[in-house]
């Protein structure tokens, strides 16, 4: 986090895309999608986004941003005439395939941005659909934070004779970033948590849970005793998710 990997892709799609020749007449074309950016979550296809809103704010760049949980419609009708970039999750992509909304044949460009969620969300299967409908002749790249045996032969099926960049050693950690342990038994994780808010005044904290049904239980903990919490889950809705990630930059 705050390495600057979105960027690392972002600024070389948007100067390529920008100053690259296009082998057909797009004009004549429709729905058509010169670069493909697909993200596991809705909140990374929607932050993703943002950095080629702000990257390419003054270029002629057509992009646009796609996920589940809200109307397809309008999605759709962004798509008819064409974009230079597109963000996507695995599933809202597929679905706009299966709608005729989206046509691949003039993709130039594939991003995978964080290979290793893909997987842990159980997108693998998706993610080959998605292959088989792209053009043979493209240029892949592959973004994780881990490379695991599974990793391997997901971009080994995707990729031909591909470089790897590692920009950092495996479990290495950042100097910048204080770590520390609290060994607690299970059942006092909340009141630890709490208590450490409380003690040292923390007006932003992010914890993650195992389960969505122990992140809305460590919430209504929260807010019993004073701290204003809000969870982030698949079981909630899109407006929900957004809300709750606005308040959070905002420290509503």
């Amino acid at each position: 986090t705050g390495t600057g990997k979105t960027a690392s892709f972002i600024l070389p799609m948007v100067e390529l895309l920008s100053g690259g020749t296009v082998l057909v007449d797009l004009n004549r074309q429709t729905k058509y999608v010169r670069a493909l950016v697909i993200t596991p979550t809705r909140e990374l296809a929607a932050q993703v986004g943002l950095s080629v809103e702000n990257f390419s704010h003054h270029m002629t760049l057509r992009s646009a941003v796609v996920f589940g949980g809200v109307r397809i419609e309008p999605q759709i009708a962004e798509l008819q005439g064409g974009l230079d970039l597109l963000v996507a999750t695995p599933g809202r992509l597929i679905d706009l395939y299966n709608q005729r909304a989206i046509n691949f044949e003039q993709l130039e460009i594939l991003v995978l941005d964080e290979a290793d969620r893909m997987l842990d969300l159980g997108f693998i299967d998706d993610i080959r659909r998605i292959q088989m409908m792209l053009p043979i002749k493209r240029q892949t790249l592959m973004f994780s934070a881990t490379f695991s045996k599974q990793i391997k032969l997901l971009a080994q099926g995707m990729l031909n004779t591909p470089l790897l960049i590692e920009v950092a050693t495996a479990k290495s950690t950042i100097n910048s970033i204080k770590q520390k342990i609290y060994p607690v038994d299970k059942e006092r994780k909340s009141e630890a948590l709490i208590y450490l808010i409380k003690k040292n005044n923390w007006h932003q904290v992010l914890v993650f849970s195992r389960t969505k049904q122990g992140a809305d239980s460590l919430v209504l903990k929260l807010e019993k005793s004073g701290v204003n919490a809000a969870s982030i889950h698949a079981n909630r809705t899109q407006h929900a998710r957004t809300h709750a990630l606005e308040g959070f930059k905002s420290r509503n």
